[in-house]
């Protein structure tokens, strides 16, 4: 199996569990928290670690007690920190996830340092190393710029932009990317202005539709998947989930179909469970494909 770079935002986050979202001027009551790494990078590694990848990760942190504890929390879960920068004397960005009983997630919170990697202190050697390299949120210009090192360097670029696609030019990072990973709403917003038309024909984009499983979009083919049924407890961290089980499966030589299972699996087992950092590692996956294969 192939190594993977992620390259993005490394967060601590607190995971509130609601009974409703508060509208305004009124209150909600919570019944449960707790405390783990997040970031969408950060996840990714984490779970791609728990599929038996070798995995690495460009981001930062603040030398802070949240700094320290999300570091720990990578490491233990065996992930290369090797490219995540620790900035003296600032804070870790902290991420305040609202869940409610359906599973469904509202975010609060601050970014921190998590995006003090610029273009000019990137590794190049370690980005050009890697044989696949996922891009989540970060600032455009360092996307660009790692995007580009990998391609040049013969590496597949895969980039999922997250919710903050709409405010964000990252035309030059998307332009290079071979995989674009995006839910419904994502894709709304990739599709207009300069993201229009014709320019992702001739690459491959995975639609995650959430419970209703996820699409993927090649320039001759289109593949999809319907999910598996299973009771959501916290989707946070389920997108993030299912792009390392698709990653996953492509850098081991799996095709689109086997990819798209596997990504779903991953996918459905994180949002069976509370917090962002419940990827499932593989005998996990294989006993639930295995299972639902013989039923």
């Amino acid at each position: 199996m192939g190594t993977v770079l992620t390259a993005g935002h490394v967060n601590w986050d607190v995971t509130l569990h609601v009974d409703r979202f508060p509208e305004a001027d009124g209150e909600a009551a919570i019944y449960e928290q707790h405390r783990s790494g997040g970031g969408s990078a950060a996840n990714v590694a984490a779970a791609l670690a728990g599929l038996e990848v070798d995995v690495g990760l460009i981001g930062s942190v603040g030398d802070d007690e949240n700094g320290l504890l999300a570091r720990r929390d990578l490491e233990a879960a065996g992930v290369s920190l090797e490219g995540l920068r620790v900035v003296d004397g600032a804070n870790t960005a902290v991420k305040y996830l609202l869940v409610d009983d359906d599973g469904e997630v509202a975010v609060l919170g601050n970014d921190g340092v998590n995006e003090s990697v610029g273009p000019d202190e990137i590794d190049e050697r370690r980005v050009r190393d890697a044989d696949h390299v996922h891009l989540t949120s970060q600032r455009p210009d360092t996307a660009a710029a790692i995007a580009t090192m990998a391609s040049d360097g013969g590496a597949t670029v895969s980039f999922d932009p997250g919710r903050r696609i709409g405010d964000r030019d990252y035309s030059e990072a998307l332009s290079v990317a071979d995989i674009v990973f995006a839910n419904d709403r994502e894709r709304a917003a990739l599709l207009e202005d300069e993201y229009a038309g014709s320019a992702f024909d001739d690459r491959i984009v995975v639609i995650k539709h959430g419970a209703d499983g996820a699409a993927v979009h090649t320039p001759t083919e289109t593949y999809t998947h319907a999910g598996f049924d299973i009771e959501a407890v916290d989707t946070v961290g389920s997108g993030d989930a299912f792009a390392a089980g698709f990653i996953a499966r492509l850098v081991d030589g799996a095709d689109f179909e086997a990819a798209l299972e596997y990504a779903n699996a991953c996918g459905a087992l994180t949002a069976s469970e509370q917090g962002a950092r419940t990827a499932p590692d593989a005998q996990t996956v294989a006993r639930f494909l295995g299972l639902r294969s013989n039923s």
